[in-house]
């Protein structure tokens, strides 16, 4: 059996509105996720229940206005500017909550690792000067262990110059304390009162070094433990108990030229704010105005696009509900004629005959009242013409407007078909 190609206006016909019914549901769809986006923006600021309720007035209000849109010639202006200003609050807040989405995954780790890195180089820096504090005070211990072994076997240490300035203030120390004690205890080998002051010094020198070492111990197992992944506040803690646990009176007096220590960071720089509460909206802008990253950009190009597609999608499928002009034209000329929009359309084809230019032509005395109003309408919209004959003033139809009309009873419902039996059996 040779298969038969169906009629393309069957076709379309007959998949039209189904297509337009997905081209609906796809716009509902788009909604309710527009809808989700805007609502956890708004709830931001208001309760969840006021979110909601402004949520779902600003998604209907948008699709219903793009339906509006589409479908009716007046007042199209005013709609457009409801939709703009409806689009842009839905936009605005849909940008925030995605932003947050997105953030929400990202800016942790960043926050996290910027504040890891800072760390790291506030640690550095006190382990280069705790190294370097750290091995004067093993010269000075040294230094101090032969000084005493010499006070102790030659005397007179305590008068001689020293090269370095704190070992000269310990020599000058020495004499002063043996100057105040008087002839007690004569200049000389053996072990008196400035071999006990440098035996003194020597050992506060070691108590110094192994704070010192101390230091170092937990510098070292800090920067064992610490890691990027941690929350910011775990690594403040972290820090400032090993910060505050250095010798830092020590290495101050030591240092040869005071330095000021490093300020650690407080936590307040560190605070995610991207996933706080009421801050998040003008964060969130003033990121995307300042310095806009890729994340801002997709955020908004993604909240913009979720409503562009669904006023585009409303705006297609609303007039194949509520029928096209010419359409809803047809079905007022059916009305007049007291009788079904095909049987119109198929007694409106009937009297149709072709012009010399290939235009269809009807007899404007051959037509009815709903027919004359319907072919008025359309000369009325261009798609028509009158032209004046012999034979009276006759109607020269727009190609368009006769293909539409032909399509329009490609499947013959129920009506057209009871007249045509009724034509048959009469």
């Amino acid at each position: 059996m040779p298969f038969v190609y169906p009629n393309s206006g069957q076709v379309r016909a007959g998949m039209g509105r189904p297509l337009v019914m997905g081209l609906f549901v796809a716009s509902c769809l788009l909604s309710i996720v527009s809808f989700y986006t805007t609502q956890q923006g708004m709830a931001l600021y208001l309760s969840p229940w006021f979110a909601t309720l402004a949520a779902l007035g600003v998604q209907v209000s948008l699709v219903l206005v793009a339906w509006l849109v589409g479908f009716q010639r007046s007042g199209r202006t005013l709609l457009t500017v409801v939709y703009v200003i409806t689009a842009i609050v839905s936009i605005a807040f849909s940008y925030v909550s995605l932003y947050n989405w997105f953030a929400a995954r990202e800016r942790p780790a960043v926050v996290q690792r910027g504040l890891y890195d800072e760390l790291n180089g506030i640690a550095a820096s006190a382990g280069q000067r705790l190294n370097e504090t750290t091995s004067k005070a093993r010269h000075y211990v040294v230094a101090l262990e032969e000084m005493t072994e010499a006070e102790k076997r030659h005397g007179h240490i305590s008068q001689a110059p020293d090269a370095d300035p704190a070992l000269q203030a310990i020599r000058e120390s020495v004499a002063r304390e043996a100057q105040a004690i008087g002839a007690a205890y004569r200049e000389g080998s053996g072990e008196g009162a400035r071999y006990t002051a440098f035996e003194r010094h020597t050992k506060l020198m070691k108590q110094s070094l192994a704070e010192l070492q101390g230091g170092e111990r937990a510098l070292a197992a800090w920067r064992a433990e610490a890691r990027p992944d941690h929350s910011s506040e775990q690594q403040i803690r972290r820090f400032n108990a090993m910060y505050n646990s250095l010798p830092w009176a020590t290495m101050d007096q030591l240092a040869v030229t005071p330095t000021p220590r490093p300020v650690p960071p407080s936590l307040a720089r560190y605070v995610d704010r991207a996933g706080s509460s009421q801050e998040d909206l003008m964060y969130a802008f003033q990121e995307l105005f300042s310095a806009p990253t890729s994340r801002h950009l997709f955020s908004l190009a993604l909240a913009a696009f979720i409503d562009v597609i669904v006023f585009l999608l409303a705006f297609a499928s609303g007039p194949y509900f509520y029928g096209a002009t010419e359409e809803r034209m047809c079905a007022a000329g059916a009305a007049l004629d007291a009788t079904e929009e095909q049987v119109f359309v198929r007694d409106l084809l009937r009297k149709m005959r072709p012009s010399g230019q290939g235009l269809a032509r009807v007899e404007a005395s051959a037509l009815t009242p709903g027919e004359q109003q319907y072919c008025l309408a359309m000369a009325q919209r261009g798609q028509a013409v009158v032209e004046d004959s012999a034979d009276g003033p006759a109607y020269l139809l727009d190609r368009e407007v006769h293909e539409r009309l032909m399509e329009s009873l490609a499947q013959r419902g129920l009506p057209l078909r009871a007249a045509s039996r009724s034509a048959a059996a009469g």
